[in-house]
């Protein structure tokens, strides 16, 4: 069986979505920060790591579609959506590490 591209597209558009949202909460996290408003700051951190998981969810569903034997034919969107996850990762990394240091 092969995933049809409108389900890639869907998973695709949804790591984005997740990964996109995840990024901007990290870095308005870091400007609470600066301001010195930590609760704020570590409650968008853990909103920050709920979309990540929703996107890693949507990831791991690919995976294993391909892991039972689909064909997965891998596009432009879903390298896009891998990237978008993968940098998100990191910066949540760097910005742990940041206010680790700035606390």
């Amino acid at each position: 069986m092969t995933l049809s591209k409108d389900e890639l597209g869907v998973i695709a558009f949804e790591i984005v979505a997740y990964s996109g949202d995840a990024r901007s909460k990290l870095l308005e996290a870091v400007k609470q920060a600066k301001n010195k408003n930590m609760d704020k700051c570590n409650e968008l951190i853990k909103e920050a790591k709920e979309c990540l998981a929703d996107a890693h969810k949507a990831q791991t569903n690919l995976i294993c579609s391909e892991a039972q034997g689909e064909t997965v034919e891998i596009g432009f969107l879903t390298v896009h959506a891998q990237d978008h996850l993968m940098t998100t990762l990191l910066l949540q990394d760097i910005i742990d590490t940041l206010l680790d240091i700035y606390k």
